[in-house]
């Protein structure tokens, strides 16, 4: 006995010495892979205008906004939605399988105990006829007996990491867990900007909604005014007509503009894991929409790559896949398990302990795969075709996240110039609809001035309500193009959340 164990930990201890001196580790080693990737957007004002990239500012990019609402909002979905809580659990998911590939590389300890009874038959008794008992522990009665047999022990089997094909799984599961810690990342993302977004869609609900009532209250004097006229025959009934369809079409917009409030509350309830209807009151304040109080700075390409987190689980997910290849080229090669077990048995519990009756065995287990008719070697290919996928994704979303940078810069820039033209606009609106109400009083224009200054003025106040939501829903798309609206951890923070 004695033998076996010095002989189990010998061996325990070579190979361990085997797995830190390194053993063989197959497949290929991960790097990250050298992608093109342009030193400056497109356009010579974009790159004029740019300042220093600053993540800090950018993982809270809706204080920049000056809107205490909103980030209120966007505080309580980050504590509380659905989708969040969901990628949470699929981050401590893969946490937990990494530590099973990790377990693999250890040894198994089984601990068993067991009690037998058994009772068989006789062919006969002793030569005389009489009955006996044995002196086994076997009780004999008649034509029967009856035995018993009590054993405990340990099991112990450790499987040797010789090729590193257990090393390339939990190499894999690490790139699982990152790649699943980037993707909680831009579900981040993705909800502070859904937030932001149906916020600023809520106020540029009311806002028209104010204004579609102001020009109801506007065109119901215009109404008047012909009436009274009509009435002493300064006009003609079309006058009058014309008033009120035109009355009558402002007055239509406001049920579709007020179910566009109540659709944009609905949408920030759930997003904040409310049930809809929950922010009917808190929102009812109207208020205008959220500008930016400064300028944004996206730096360069290659910051916003670093940042962005589609694009950095898309290079976790192909590491991920790297390492499989290794999992799978470890088949091809043999396999050694270090096995033993040390046990007693004995036919009464009491003796159990006390019995010379031990048991053991140990040895080394070798398995090797010669002939599977090319499967190994074809699964290894197949790993090489899901690599190659991956590398080609991580390089499609690195094109995807330019593409969505430019186009975010450019419509934000285009829609501010759309922005000024639309104020003067709206200005001159509002002082023509003044003076061709005026005028018309005092009888110095046809009702045709009126009717045409009034729907202008209302087209052009409802156009520079929406642009001015436009701007700010397209500063929260560049910012969401940035990869905004997620915190990297420092290693503290990190190993305190491992």
């Amino acid at each position: 006995m004695k033998k076996a164990i010095r002989y189990i930990a010998l061996t325990a201890l070579t190979c361990m010495l085997m797995e830190l001196t390194g053993c063989a580790t197959v497949g290929p080693n991960y790097t990250r892979p050298d992608v093109h990737v342009p030193t400056q957007w497109g356009g010579d004002d974009r790159n004029q205008t740019n300042g220093q990239f600053d993540t800090a500012r950018l993982s809270e990019w809706w204080t920049t906004l000056s809107d205490p609402v909103l980030t209120g909002l966007v505080n309580r979905a980050v504590e509380k939605n659905t989708d969040l809580r969901k990628a949470k659990a699929r981050v401590r998911e893969a946490r937990a399988r990494r530590g099973v590939s990790g377990a693999a590389l250890f040894p198994s300890v089984d601990a068993s105990a067991s009690i037998q009874r058994s009772k068989g038959s006789t062919q006969g008794g002793p030569a005389d006829g009489s009955n006996s008992l044995s002196t086994t522990g076997n009780a004999q009665v008649g034509n029967s007996s009856e035995s018993s047999l009590y054993t405990t022990g340990f099991d112990a089997s450790w499987e040797l990491d010789l090729f590193g094909g257990k090393r390339r799984a939990v190499e894999a599961a690490q790139a699982d867990l990152e790649a699943n810690e980037e993707d909680l990342n831009s579900v981040l993302v993705s909800l502070t900007a859904e937030v932001a977004t149906n916020y600023v869609d809520l106020r540029s609900f009311q806002t028209r909604l104010s204004i579609a009532e102001v020009n109801r209250d506007l065109q119901q004097e215009t109404y008047q005014i012909t009436q009274w006229r009509s009435e002493a025959g300064l006009t003609t009934d079309l006058d009058v007509e014309q008033a009120k369809y035109n009355l009558e079409q402002t007055t239509a917009q406001i049920p579709t503009l007020q179910t566009g409030v109540e659709k944009a509350k609905n949408r920030l309830a759930v997003l904040l894991g409310l049930n809809p209807g929950s922010l009917e009151n808190e929102m009812s304040e109207r208020k205008s929409v959220p500008v930016a109080s400064e300028e944004i700075a996206y730096g360069i390409p290659a910051d916003v790559l670093r940042n962005r987190p589609d694009v950095r689980r898309a290079e976790r997910q192909l590491a991920a896949e790297t390492a499989r290849i290794g999992v799978q080229t470890a088949e091809l090669y043999p396999k050694l398990t270090l096995i033993g077990s040390i046990g007693l048995e004995a036919i009464s519990l009491s003796n159990l302990f006390n019995t010379p009756g031990k048991v053991y065995s140990y040895g080394p287990n070798f398995k090797w795969n010669i002939f599977n008719a090319g499967s190994i070697r074809q699964n290894i290919e197949a790993q090489n075709a899901v690599q190659e996928q991956a590398l080609i994704k991580y390089e499609a979303s690195i094109q995807s996240a330019l593409e969505e940078v430019n186009n975010a810069l450019t419509a934000y820039m285009k829609e501010q110039v759309r922005l000024q033209s639309l104020m003067k606009a709206a200005q001159a609106a509002e002082r023509a609809s003044e003076l061709a109400q005026n005028q018309y009083s005092s009888g110095l224009v046809d009702f045709q001035v009126v009717l045409s200054t009034q729907r202008s003025l209302l087209i052009f106040q409802e156009q520079l309500a929406l642009s001015e939501a436009a701007v700010t829903s397209d500063l929260i798309s560049l910012y969401k193009a940035l990869g905004g609206g997620w915190k990297s951890m420092n290693p503290e923070e990190k190993k305190r959340e491992h």
